[in-house]
């Protein structure tokens, strides 16, 4: 028997820990009312009342679902048993201390009576009734309640916004990753270490696939200087639930950097180059540039030429032309070799496939080059680009003549300006007779001096216009973007920094904010980087234009200039004022 017993005491001991290992890592969950409940039936089972009020106590401690219930419950207990059967020992000797202590006070100060030594035996009564005992214990663990449901009130609206609180492959809908993110600031402007953690844990059971919950635990265990919680963070996304993804590796090598851990920055992004994303563009700057801070100038020229032979050895890579943008921009901006910059440009025009993304750069690159300006092989490219048999849409090779435009109103002479103004008429001003119905309406559209500035080319000549009077005397307005910017190149002091046009190209834009958002993933090389890091992506409308009539009209038909007939949708002109 006494074996027997043995035995069965510790099969409860050995239950009790199991849940108590439980609840260490979920018992603060709003959701974890399950498992409390469990615990509650094992000790009701077992009849251990002081036990299972200790639990409910801790239970009022904090949030959860069922807070009502189980409080409920707490003083339906209260009002079945004995106090002294409530009472855990430690709580019940604290409180006989206590009441020996007030007797010593009393004695001390000589009111206490003579049969003080037989009344101290009584540590639960002590000049109260047992009704009063009461209502004291559970008016204590009333405030506890009621300072939980309070703090529930606040988080009721995150938690119900929780709908799949486990993990699963399909993504999370943007409402749910949105919450978590609100969830997470609420929290920790709440400063309790303890609460942070615990929800940082359960947003990233549900959130496990996306490396920007990761990095945000990184980055607020750091800030709190909980090293150790952050590096347990970081192994745990580089080397087990992200692992595949360059995001949070780019992310681990500049942590790493920043704490002084250099082969270790070193070793994350030779993951990347190797084995995650051969190419990855954005990899190979962010590398780069830590070479360049660690005063390594080439070893960082070297990367990119690495990069470059292997892109060369790859058929129709779409990466190929900005790493060539890229390593010429870096060239000149660390080094101020400007040939150099612009005989690795020159190079590439062999090498890679003309697309706007990367005229794009190589147009801008120009304007920060320092005079004299090389338009030669810029206007050969552009030419070549914007042929009606290229392989270029028709957006983006009327673009591309635009952007020259721009940059030739800037850096040209005017007969390079004029002709390239009347090739690109030709090319994307092709002549229609205009209808009717759209002189009819023509009044009615110019009836604005604003509206008569934003007039398109769909507007006949007057006989005595020649073919450059007929574009607008108005602002350039460029389509997506252009329109904002002035009419001024960045000088060759601005080493860092883009026109807003190139505000959502990610070669450009990390480069000039270096780690300054990990927010946004990277598209790895598997995937066609054309809208990735390094290419500029297709942001710019496609437009039409109507037929123009270049035939001097007749008396009978001649418009006075206010009478000047414009298409019903305004159309984006590309001039300013010549």
């Amino acid at each position: 028997m006494a074996s027997i017993s043995a035995s069965f005491r510790r099969s409860l001991n050995f239950s009790g820990r199991l849940f108590e290992r439980g609840l260490a890592y979920v018992g603060t969950d709003y959701l974890s009312f399950p498992l409390w409940d469990k615990y509650i039936e094992y000790e009701y089972m077992h009849q251990e009342w002081s036990r299972l009020a200790a639990i409910y106590t801790r239970i009022l401690e904090n949030p959860n679902q069922q807070l009502d219930r189980y409080f409920n419950s707490f003083k339906e207990l209260a009002a079945s048993r004995p106090l002294s059967e409530l009472r855990a020992v430690e709580e019940a000797a604290a409180l006989a201390s206590d009441m020996v202590s007030e007797a010593d006070g009393q004695v001390n100060e000589g009111v206490v009576h003579s049969d003080a030594a037989e009344q101290t035996p009584k540590p639960i009564s002590a000049g109260s009734t047992d009704a009063e005992e009461l209502e004291k214990y559970v008016s204590i663990r009333e405030e506890l309640y009621k300072k939980a449901k309070e703090f529930n009130s606040k988080i009721l609206g995150f938690e119900t916004a929780i709908r799949r609180p486990y993990f699963h492959a399909r993504p999370l809908n943007i409402a749910e990753l949105e919450n978590w993110h609100n969830y997470l600031d609420f929290i920790e402007s709440e400063g309790d270490l303890n609460k942070v953690v615990k929800l940082y844990e359960r947003c990233l059971i549900a959130c496990a696939s996306y490396p920007e919950y990761w990095i945000r635990y990184v980055l607020c265990m750091e800030a709190s200087g909980s090293m150790d919680l952050a590096d347990n963070a970081l192994a745990r996304a580089t080397q087990v639930f992200v692992k595949r993804q360059p995001e949070i590796h780019l992310f681990a090598a500049r942590f790493k950097e920043q704490n002084g851990d250099i082969p270790g920055a070193r070793a994350a992004y030779q993951l990347v180059h190797n084995e995650i994303s051969p190419g990855f563009l954005e990899a190979v700057i962010k590398h780069a540039n830590m070479e360049r801070r660690l005063g390594k100038l080439e070893d960082a020229f070297s990367l990119y030429e690495q990069a470059i032979a292997i892109e060369k050895g790859k058929e129709h890579s779409q990466t190929l032309p900005m790493m060539y943008a890229q390593y010429s921009r870096f060239s000149y901006l660390v080094s101020g070799n400007a040939e150099k910059a612009r005989e690795i440009l020159i190079g590439a025009l062999d090498q890679v496939q003309l697309s706007k993304p990367f005229l794009e750069a190589i147009i801008y690159f120009e304007t920060i080059l320092p005079p004299p300006k090389q338009i030669g092989y810029l206007e050969s490219s552009v030419d070549k680009f914007i042929a009606p048999n290229s392989d270029g849409s028709a957006a983006d090779r009327e673009d591309v003549s635009s952007i020259f435009l721009e940059f030739l109103s800037l850096f040209g002479d005017a007969q390079s300006i004029k002709n390239a103004e009347d090739r690109h008429a030709k090319l994307f001003l092709p002549r229609r007779p205009m209808s009717d119905s759209r002189k009819r309406h023509a009044e009615d559209f110019l009836s604005s001096d604003k509206m008569k500035l934003a007039r398109s080319y769909s507007s006949d000549p007057s006989p005595g216009q020649s073919l450059m009077s007929a574009y607008p005397s108005a602002q350039n307005q460029w389509p997506a973007g252009y329109g904002a910017q002035p009419q001024t190149w960045p000088s060759t002091t601005q080493a860092q920094t883009w026109t807003p046009g190139y505000s959502q190209q990610a070669a450009y834009g990390a480069y000039g904010s270096y780690g300054s958002n990990y927010a946004t993933p990277q598209v790895p090389t598997s995937v066609p980087q054309s809208a990735g890091y390094g290419a500029y992506p297709t942001t710019y409308p496609v437009q039409t234009f109507p037929q123009q009539s270049y035939a001097v009209p007749t008396a009978g038909t001649m418009l006075t200039p206010a009478q000047q007939p414009a298409a019903g949708v305004p159309q984006t002109t590309y001039y300013g004022t010549y």
